[in-house]
């Protein structure tokens, strides 16, 4: 039975690969954002970001709620691409720096949350997303009443089974 489980296992990281409509997107530097759009088609948002002390843009492409992908391609102030990522990993989360980001910081940075909660011990929003580091996560960031972020952690998430057989 143990040696099922990397098969397991790899046959879900699989899938996952599948399920993901961005992995064959490679924009290459200074591909037009006409390109990017005939590709991904109409992002999600559009936001406002400086690169080089010049107006750009980053178009975002996000399958939260249910998908656990979201791909920002930044655009210098000519429309052209700069980069282009995946932004819900672990890797990207850990930037979050409580106390310093705000809000505006998170959404420009990782795009519309999968949800929006709020708690009676907590004193504002909880932005919620989905993502997949092999297993199905979430990523909480905490933000107090004046919409800065104040703490930001990973969890498991949990789908609903059914009962183990005896």
């Amino acid at each position: 039975m143990l040696v099922r489980y990397p098969v397991l296992l790899l046959a879900a990281v699989l899938a996952g690969c599948a399920g993901n409509p961005f992995a064959p997107f490679r924009a290459e530097l200074g591909t037009p954002r006409q390109a990017v759009i005939a590709q991904l088609g109409t992002p999600v948002r559009s936001v406002p970001i400086v690169v080089n002390g010049q107006p750009g843009e980053r178009l975002q492409y996000s399958l939260q709620p249910k998908g656990q992908q979201a791909v920002m391609v930044d655009l210098d102030s000519t429309g052209r691409v700069i980069a282009s990522r995946q932004v819900l990993t672990l890797a990207e989360f850990s930037r979050i720096e409580p106390g310093n980001w705000s809000r505006d910081d998170v959404l420009r940075e990782f795009g519309p949350p999968a949800m929006v909660d709020r708690v009676s011990s907590w004193p504002g929003d909880i932005l919620t997303y989905r993502w997949n580091d092999g297993v199905d996560m979430f990523y909480w960031v905490y933000l107090d009443s004046a919409n800065r972020v104040q703490r930001a952690h990973q969890g498991m998430e949990f789908v609903e089974t059914p009962e183990p057989r005896e």
